[in-house]
């Protein structure tokens, strides 16, 4: 079999990290690319060195015919790009938010398996390396065989003053929903990746900034089928005391019965067994890309997926249960009572 043809769409800040990763997967050609603001078009086109450069993506998925499209756009224009594609038979791995709401976010999931077209969403924390590694800690046994808890504590320190949000992603600052919306959605991604379904979830957000309109603050509290709960503690007003508070985004500890595992915002991960001290776990990582490098992994992953046909680990279908889980927070925090998901 020859090398995936791909395209991609969009050209803003995160796209370049998505870029840079298909230019290290060899399956791969990443044929062309689409982008309105000819500014940031030169920008791709020069760094990533892609020559073909479309104003009109509809346009650019007629003419390449590409085995797969990668959908690095604002949330709103998803819907009617991935249906395009999905009608002429492209595959897509589509950028979260998935969609403003989760109806919308249900069509694009639903257009695509009419169409038998394979769908990934690109949701890539659970794909960066601590969490792969807290995944088979937990696998192994090496906290007990009952997990307890789990709690993530965040600070961003990149959501506080007149110019918040203006250096990287000013978007953010017109989100009605942001805080869960854009970050939260990861964690409970990531939340069920390591602890499986969450069943009922209450919820607290509030606005510390009034120059934005969403929210920029929450605390969350999950409680998972096996009984375990989890907890996300999170604004992005207050700083972090680290020097890459977007390497982790916080700090994690992880507690079972036998002990616990601790990561911190450096990368590195603890085993604590009960009566016996603190060690470090050693596993391979490194500083490259965003955060571990897990746009690439989640890459390599779509990629993987599509040779040998299995399930992603983000696939439509099982990416709306984190959906219905953020429905459920927004609902929680809205009604002050426990929701049901």
């Amino acid at each position: 079999m020859g090398r995936l043809r791909g395209v991609c769409i969009g050209a803003g800040y995160f796209s370049h990290y998505q870029y840079e990763a298909w230019k290290r997967i060899p399956e791969v050609e990443i044929v062309a690319f689409s982008n309105r603001d000819p500014e940031r078009a030169k920008t791709v086109r020069e760094r990533f060195g892609l020559a073909r450069c479309y104003a009109d993506y509809r346009e650019m998925l007629e003419r390449e015919a590409p085995d797969f499209v990668d959908v690095i756009t604002p949330p709103p224009s998803h819907r009617c790009i991935c249906a395009e594609a999905a009608t002429r038979g492209i595959h897509i791995i589509c950028q979260k938010p998935l969609a403003p709401t989760f109806d919308e976010a249900r069509a694009i999931v639903a257009d695509a398996a009419r169409a038998g077209v394979r769908f990934m969403v690109h949701e890539n924390f659970r794909f960066q390396p601590w969490h792969r590694e807290i995944r088979r800690q937990l696998e192994a046994g090496a906290v007990g065989d009952r997990l307890h808890s789990l709690a993530f504590r965040s600070r961003l320190g990149d959501g506080w003053g007149e110019q918040a949000y203006i250096p990287r992603q000013p978007y953010f600052r017109d989100y009605p929903k942001l805080l869960v919306y854009e970050t939260g959605v990861h964690f409970i991604d990531t939340f069920r990746y390591l602890a499986g379904e969450i069943r009922r979830v209450s919820a607290w957000l509030r606005r510390l900034n009034p120059v934005i309109k969403g929210e920029d603050c929450g605390l969350l509290v999950f409680e998972f089928a096996n009984g375990a709960l989890g907890q996300w503690d999170a604004n992005r007003f207050n700083e972090p005391n680290c020097a890459d508070a977007r390497l982790t985004f916080g700090e994690f500890l992880v507690d079972g019965n036998g002990g616990s595992i601790r990561l911190y915002p450096d990368g590195r991960l603890t085993l604590q067994p009960l009566g016996k001290g603190e060690r470090d776990i050693p596993y391979s990582w490194e500083r490259r890309g965003f955060a571990g490098d897990c746009c690439y992994f989640t890459q390599r992953h779509f990629v993987d997926r599509m040779l040998d046909s299995r399930p992603f680990d983000t696939g439509g279908e099982d990416y709306l249960k984190t959906l219905q889980v953020q429905e459920a927070v927004y609902r929680s925090a809205e009604s002050g009572q426990p929701v049901e998901v």
